[in-house]
C-alpha cells in the first residue's frame, strides 16, 4: 500500500472515531454573549453555561423580580394612584399620567410587556409602601431564592448604581420561580394585552417587544428583554416542546444575536435530551429491614433530563430510619416518613425524595383518645377530631 494510501487511510479513521464521540455541549454551542445559562424548569440541571456565575448589569430582566412580587403580594385587583415620580423615570414608559388610578394587574402587564419603568416605579411605591421599601423586599426574595450574587438597587434595572447587579445562573433560578406561578406564566407568555386610557375612549394596547415569544420560536412561552448602555442586551426565554420546559439567559450581549442564541440554545437541548425515569412509584426492593419490607415505598417517579450516553451515571442512596423494637408489636406508631432516596448524578446530589411508610391496619386510639370519646357520650355530645 502506498505511502499516500496509508495516510489517507489513517485520515479516514480518526475521522470515524472523532464523529463517533459524543460532543459536549460547550463544543456544540457558539455562544457570543458574555454569560449565558441554559436549565431545566423541572429539575434545575444546567446543559450549558458560560461566565453563568459572574456579576453583571442585568437591565431590564430584573422585572422580573418586581412581576413576581407585584404578583404574590395578592393587591392585583387594587388600584394603584400613579405618582409624578413613576412618570418622571428615564427610559422605557407606557406612558403613565400623574395622578392616574390603575389596576395594579395592568401595571404587570405593562412592566413585562413594554418594560415600563414608570410601571416598575409605581408598583414598588405601591406593593412596597416606597421604592425603598420594595428594593428591600426585592432583595429579601433574592436572598431566599439562593440568588447568591445578586444585589438590586431599583425595581427597573437602570444604570443609577454599580450596586445593581445579578448573575446568568441567577437569573435562571428566579425565572425557575416564577414560572410555577401560573399567573406570571401567563403575563410573561402574552403577546397582547389591553389596558384602559384615561385620555381616550380607546384602551391603550402594549405588545410584547419580546421577538421569541411574538412568533419567532413556537416553542416559546414567555421572556423578558433588557437594554441599557452600560449593561448591554440582557435576555430571559422560556420554552416548551415534548414536555420539556427549558429556561435560557444572555447577559451583556454586544449584538441582537441573541435572539438566535437563544434558539441554538433551546434547540440543543430538544434534540439531545430526553427525560429518563430514575426511581418508579411504589414499593421499594432494596430496603433490607423486615418491618419495612414491601411497605416503604416512593410517592411518585421521578425523572432526569438526560443523553442517551448518560444513562450509566445515577446512583441512588437510601437513608432510612433504624426501626425501634417496640414498632414490631406496634407498628401503627411507625412514622409516615421513614427516610429518603438520594439521587446522584455524575457523583453529584441532584434531589432528594422522601421515602414513605403504608401502614394498612387500623390506627390504635391512645388512652386520651379513648377518655375523650368516653367523656363525649357520658354528656351526650359528638366530639369530632
Amino acid at each position: 500500500m502506498s505511502r499516500f494510501k496509508k495516510g489517507f487511510l489513517f485520515f479516514l479513521i480518526i475521522v470515524f472515531i472523532w464523529t463517533g464521540l459524543p460532543v459536549k455541549a460547550s463544543a456544540e454551542l457558539r455562544i457570543a454573549s458574555y454569560s449565558a445559562i441554559i436549565m431545566d424548569q423541572k429539575t434545575g440541571r444546567v446543559f450549558y453555561e458560560k461566565n453563568a456565575h459572574t456579576p453583571r448589569k442585568i437591565a431590564s430582566i430584573t422585572k422580573i423580580m418586581t412581576a413576581i412580587i407585584a404578583i404574590e403580594s395578592g393587591k392585583m385587583d387594587e388600584l394603584v394612584t400613579v405618582t409624578s415620580r413613576a412618570v418622571n423615570t428615564e427610559g422605557s414608559s407606557i406612558y403613565l399620567k400623574p395622578g392616574e388610578k390603575i389596576k395594579l394587574e395592568h401595571l404587570v402587564y405593562g412592566l413585562m410587556l413594554r418594560s415600563g419603568n414608570d410601571a416598575a416605579v409605581a408598583i414598588a411605591e405601591h406593593v412596597g409602601g416606597s421604592l425603598e421599601g420594595f428594593v428591600y423586599l426585592m432583595n429579601e426574595k433574592a436572598a431566599q431564592l439562593g440568588m447568591v450574587n445578586t444585589n438590586f438597587t431599583n425595581p427597573h434595572g437602570l444604570d443609577d448604581s454599580e450596586d445593581h447587579y445579578s448573575t446568568a445562573y441567577d437569573m435562571a433560578i428566579l425565572t425557575r420561580y416564577a414560572m410555577q406561578n401560573e399567573t406570571f406564566r401567563k403575563i410573561s407568555g402574552t403577546r397582547v394585552h389591553h389596558a384602559p386610557n384615561p385620555d381616550s375612549q380607546w384602551d391603550r394596547k402594549w405588545s410584547n417587544k419580546h421577538r421569541l415569544v411574538r412568533g419567532m420560536y413556537k416553542y416559546t412561552t414567555g421572556g423578558k428583554t433588557g437594554y441599557t448602555k452600560l449593561a448591554k442586551r440582557s435576555l430571559v426565554t422560556t420554552a416548551k416542546k415534548n414536555g420539556m420546559e427549558l429556561i435560557a439567559v444572555t447577559l451583556n450581549s454586544e449584538t441582537t444575536n441573541d435572539w438566535n442564541e437563544h434558539i441554538q440554545m433551546f434547540e440543543h437541548v430538544f434534540s439531545n435530551y430526553q427525560y429518563e425515569r430514575v426511581l418508579k412509584e411504589g414499593p421499594i426492593d432494596v430496603i433490607n429491614e423486615e418491618i419495612y419490607k414491601n411497605r416503604a415505598y416512593l410517592p411518585h417517579d421521578y425523572h432526569y433530563p438526560i443523553t442517551s450516553d448518560e444513562k450509566d451515571l445515577f446512583k441512588v442512596h437510601y437513608r432510612i430510619e433504624k426501626p425501634k423494637k417496640s414498632w414490631t408489636r406496634h407498628p401503627e406508631q411507625i412514622p409516615e416518613v421513614i427516610g429518603k432516596a438520594e439521587i446522584y448524578f455524575d457523583e453529584e446530589l441532584v434531589d432528594v425524595i422522601p421515602v414513605y411508610f403504608k401502614y394498612e391496619g387500623e390506627k390504635k386510639k391512645s388512652f386520651f383518645e379513648y377518655v375523650r370519646e368516653m367523656f363525649g357520650a357520658i354528656i351526650g355530645v359528638k366530639i369530632d377530631d
